[in-house]
């Protein structure tokens, strides 16, 4: 048995796509909290054994692992999480992103299963020690969102160092931008990708962040775009590794291209994909992500190519002319 949190979410469904696409795994236990009045359509071609919400998750693992006919538990995936780079309300990032994520670990550590969970390239904050997942102890993030996840990245760096107990095989992937199917309940923290196709579509223009910061012109922030199903396919190969018992090293991990494209080759490649002509409007960024916008972002991937992960990325043309906008 295979758990997924954030079962419904972007990353979260196109890892069950996966599971039963490329592996032909059918048992999964899928685990959210449905807020969107559509996000159900995310999971309506998948086919897994039971759904529960967030809440019922630890009493599910509890009564499953007392029970005499209990299903083993391989692993947990979890990516799911607050992940609103704008959440102002630091006890609920602290209860949903620290809390919930240590309990799960303390639960496959004590139960022999593998961890796998999202940590994001938010936590490398404004850039200034660089993108390199080998190191990640100085990183300053920008916003509670950010220190959030680095503060797990680094609790679970602590287990290790004590000698604390630790699932037999984790890994927490440092995601980039990542933008694709199935993220249209997003909102506002949707991809630029998902915005530019349809801001375009019902305006005519595309709407991009002024620079506020000097060496960067008006759209050419630059960030490390990744296709959703790049990202699912990591997980997925560290996931293989487990269920196969090869070694695959734990540790942190950045899934990204290695690549930085700016803002407006993303929307000039939208808009370009649909026939049409550019058409870019640029807005003044709201105060609220003034002084903790990331204007470059990169990621390192030796650290994943050591792994033995070889399968290339699409590039950001690639991944837009592949783009759904509805569910996969």
């Amino acid at each position: 048995m295979i758990v997924i949190t954030g079962g419904a979410g972007m990353i979260g469904s196109i890892i069950a796509w996966h599971l039963n696409t490329k592996l032909n795994r059918d048992d999964m236990v899928i685990v959210d909290r449905i807020t969107h009045e559509d996000q159900w359509q995310n999971l309506v071609k998948r086919q897994y054994v039971q759904y529960l919400d967030k809440d019922q998750l630890l009493p599910w693992l509890e009564g499953n692992a007392a029970s005499k006919a209990h299903v083993e538990v391989e692993a947990i995936i979890h990516m799911g999480a607050i992940s609103a780079t704008t959440e102002r309300d630091f006890n609920k990032l602290v209860e949903a992103n620290i809390h919930y994520s240590q309990n799960l670990w303390t639960w496959c550590a004590n139960n022999k299963a593998s961890f796998f969970y999202a940590s994001s390239a938010a936590t490398y904050g404004d850039g200034e020690q660089g993108y390199d997942d080998a190191s990640i102890e100085k990183l300053r993030p920008l916003n509670g969102y950010g220190y959030s996840k680095h503060f797990f990245d680094q609790w679970a760096l602590q287990q290790v160092r004590d000698n604390l107990p630790v699932p037999p095989s984790w890994a927490g992937f440092k995601f980039f931008n990542v933008y694709g199917p199935n993220e249209y309940h997003k909102e506002r923290m949707a991809s630029v990708a998902f915005h530019s196709y349809n801001q375009f579509k019902e305006t005519g223009t595309v709407k991009l962040f002024k620079s506020h910061k000097q060496g960067f012109d008006d759209g050419m922030q630059l960030r490390d775009f990744v296709y959703v199903k790049d990202a699912a396919a990591v997980v997925v190969h560290f996931l293989e590794a487990a269920l196969n018992n090869k070694s695959c090293a734990n540790g942190i991990y950045n899934i990204g291209t290695g690549k930085a494209r700016a803002f407006k080759d993303l929307a000039t490649g939208v808009m370009a994909s649909l026939g049409k002509t550019p058409n870019i409007t640029y807005i003044d960024m709201p105060e609220d992500l003034q002084g903790k916008y990331q204007y470059f972002t990169e990621a390192t991937s030796a650290k994943l190519r050591g792994t033995g992960y070889t399968s290339p990325f699409h590039t950001l043309e690639d991944g837009i002319a592949r783009k759904n906008i509805r569910a996969v």
